[in-house]
């Protein structure tokens, strides 16, 4: 009889669906209508359909976008309220949308009236009589779960199912994060419609939809001030590039596609990193010792530039030696930024010239005409451009790979034995890790930008017949990396900045993180979300107060998320006592769900290979989803290979497997994956193994924390083999 139930409800409720997806198409097509009507406007022959034009294909475009986004699991809320407030079902979606008569068939699930979908409980049903979760694959319904939120109103309803959340804490993990706007719960929902101005912080343990609920946020913020953000922009940075593709999917699920997602190491634009350091090395890397250290290479002398200049003018010798440059250098840097300081270069030069000019023949002609003269000199020019080169922040950061240099910058911030390590971590192949690419937008922000001509004619320009980019020399292609002349970026600092940021994983910032991402949300809202025990900076203080810094004088609305809908009760109660045996200062929330399966643990692996293989085989054999194998960083490579021999988990054999690293693109048919504990943040499998947990915890000072993260990775099932 229950299983009849079920059917007839799923049978309504398809109907209702087959509807919205017939509008759906619809509206698609009157978007792409839209747009042929507006390049139509285009065609015209007049500024304003070109103007016209631009605004419907936008509109448009950024229509067909949200459309297409929708499909999956477009409709998945309904709400029965008594009858004296709404007699009709509210039906909540991804997006909403209108039927042929405009009235509403669909409610955005961020718009006011959806908000008692998640805000509705037993104890507080806000006339909400029935709430009701459909379950899609695609346009067609699968299931409905039921929850009678108000037993005190008399009602023929009928109830199925176990509960939305119950169901959707069961389903197997895949390769990508998944929306949760059908099981949002009210105190997830009051962090997702909080107030818009300053900071939201969102704390909790392991396993409390952290994440999740800041992409949300982002979602809700996007449809309550389109114009702000979309405009402005929205930047979420998480930890790794593992991390940002397993949630990509979230946002454009949601009807969200202006975001940019960018991992610690692509925050910089047209930087990209996602090689890490050893972890001595990238503590030291992200210190906050570390400003002053780019500081002062910005402010070095370009390697490779001269340190005299001479030349005769009528009865004068003129010298520009290593004192007067030096004088000059120092007078130009107190102005700002060294890339700004430009247009001064050749006036400056000029000044110290002119002065040296003492003959009578001389002073007759002038200063215009020694000026004149000057500029039109080649040695002059080349000379000017040589020793006041325009720099990017990527060839200066290259000069720290001379010992020299990181010497004579690193004098009384660095011990010898701290330049040891730097030294070492910047030589071979020059390739950027993910804690360099923080010390770059620190050269970037300290060098400035070249002024556009625009902004201030430079003084050489009209003597050589070009702009910036043509007084180039040989001297600057010397020390070029490329080997290619020095040209403007595309990308200016004043475009840095966005609308809103969201930081995730916060509590692994770097204090040199936090002034890198800090720059682009000067004027932003923010939503922080972090969980400080399972942090992986050494020096927690520090990494606060760079944080306190970058969010100066900001509002700040704090929340709290207590149940852990990740882990099963008995996996997360093993992770907790960890927690607890090794001193961590760790927010334990309440796991909701039971699998009556312990954590198994082998220990004294003598055959390590075949001790791995077994567990990952058992684990794999008994969850449809996916497996981490999670290693010490030093045995990445041995593992993988190790995989690649397991025939039971061979690409043809069912559950195919990938070994991987975390500069790799997982495929979505993928299920066993090799990761470090660092690779793991953020991350959920159904099961997780985990090889030598020992050497996990010993390979850095924060190892315990690590290896905590680790154990609360998995959903179902989690293996420990020592």
């Amino acid at each position: 009889m229950t299983d009849q139930l079920a059917d007839r409800e799923i049978e309504r409720e398809q109907a209702f669906v087959d509807r919205v997806y017939v509008q759906l198409q619809q509206s698609t097509a009157a978007a792409a209508e839209l747009a042929r009507e507006g390049y139509g406007r285009g065609r015209l022959g007049h500024e304003g359909g070109l103007v016209e034009r631009d605004a419907m294909v936008f509109q448009a475009a950024r229509r067909i976008a949200q459309l297409d986004a929708a499909h999956e699991g477009l409709v998945f809320g309904r709400l029965d309220l008594r009858e004296d407030v709404d007699p009709e079902p509210r039906y909540i979606g991804r997006i909403g949308l209108r039927d042929e008569n405009r009235d509403s068939l669909l409610i955005d699930w961020r718009a006011p009236a959806a908000a008692v979908f998640y805000q509705a409980t037993a104890a507080t049903p806000q006339a909400v009589v029935r709430r009701r979760v459909l379950r899609c694959t695609g346009p067609r319904v699968v299931g409905v779960e039921d929850e009678l939120l108000d037993d005190s109103v008399e009602t023929d309803l009928p109830i199925v199912g176990e509960g939305a959340l119950m169901a959707q804490l069961s389903r197997a993990r895949d390769r990508t994060m998944h929306s949760i706007v059908a099981t949002i719960q009210a105190e997830q929902d009051r962090a997702i419609r909080a107030p818009a101005k300053g900071v939201v912080s969102i704390s909790g343990g392991p396993g409390t939809g952290k994440t999740v609920v800041a992409l949300h946020r982002v979602a809700y913020l996007l449809y309550t001030d389109r114009r702000r953000y979309e405009g402005g922009g929205v930047l979420v940075v998480g930890p790794s590039g593992v991390f940002m593709r397993y949630i990509e999917r979230v946002l454009p699920s949601l009807g969200e596609t202006a975001v940019a997602l960018r991992s610690l190491g692509e925050v910089v634009d047209g930087v990209k990193a996602s090689r890490h350091d050893e972890p001595a090395v990238a503590d030291l890397k992200g210190s906050a010792r570390m400003a002053e250290l780019m500081r002062r290479t910005a402010r070095h002398q370009a390697p490779g530039s001269p340190t005299e200049f001479r030349v005769f003018w009528r009865d004068d010798r003129i010298v520009l030696d290593r004192g007067i440059l030096g004088r000059l250098r120092r007078q130009l840097m107190g102005h700002g930024q060294r890339n700004r300081q430009l247009p001064r270069v050749a006036s400056t030069l000029l000044d110290a010239m002119w002065k040296q000019v003492r003959g009578e023949r001389g002073r007759e002609r002038g200063r215009e005409a020694f000026e004149d003269e000057m500029l039109s000199r080649q040695d002059f020019v080349d000379f000017a451009v040589a020793w006041w080169p325009p720099l990017t922040a990527t060839d200066v950061f290259g000069w720290l790979r001379d010992p020299d240099v990181l010497a004579r910058v690193s004098e009384g911030v660095l011990t010898p034995e701290e330049q040891r390590l730097l030294a070492k971590s910047w030589a071979g192949d020059g390739s950027l890790s993910v804690e360099d690419v923080a010390l770059v937008d620190e050269v970037r922000y300290a060098l400035g930008d070249v002024p556009a001509r625009h902004e201030d004619h430079h003084e050489l320009d009209d003597h050589v017949g070009g702009d910036l980019q043509e007084l180039t020399t040989a001297a600057d292609r010397e020390y070029a990396p490329s080997g290619r002349a020095w040209s403007p970026p595309t990308h200016r600092i004043e475009d840095d900045g966005y609308a809103h940021v969201l930081v995730d994983e916060a509590q692994d910032l770097t204090p040199m993180q936090w002034r890198m991402v800090g720059r682009r949300g000067r004027a932003a809202t923010w939503t922080i979300v972090g969980d400080p025990a399972q942090s992986s900076w050494p020096v927690p203080e520090e990494a606060a107060a760079a944080r306190a810094s970058a969010l100066e004088g900001k509002q700040q609305h704090d929340f709290h998320l207590s149940t852990n809908y990740r882990n099963s009760s008995e996996i997360y109660e093993f992770a907790a006592a960890y927690a607890q045996r090794v001193g961590l200062d760790a927010d334990l929330p309440t796991a909701v769900r039971s699998t009556g399966v312990e954590p198994r643990v082998v220990e004294g692996a003598r055959d390590l290979e075949g001790a791995t293989r077994e567990a990952v085989t058992d684990v794999a054999g008994q969850v449809s989803g996916t497996v981490g194998i999670v290693v010490p960083a030093a045995r990445r490579s041995e593992v993988n290979a190790w995989l690649a021999s397991w025939p039971e988990l061979a690409d043809d054999a069912p559950g195919a497997r990938a070994a991987v690293d975390s500069s790799v693109t997982p495929s979505g048919t993928d299920r066993v994956v090799v990761l470090t504990g660092l690779d793991t943040k953020g991350l959920e499998f159904d099961g997780i193994v985990v090889v030598r947990p020992q050497e996990i915890e010993d390979e850095s000072a924060t190892g315990r924390a690590t290896l905590y993260v680790v154990l609360t990775r998995a959903t179902q099932l989690l293996t420990t083999v020592s």
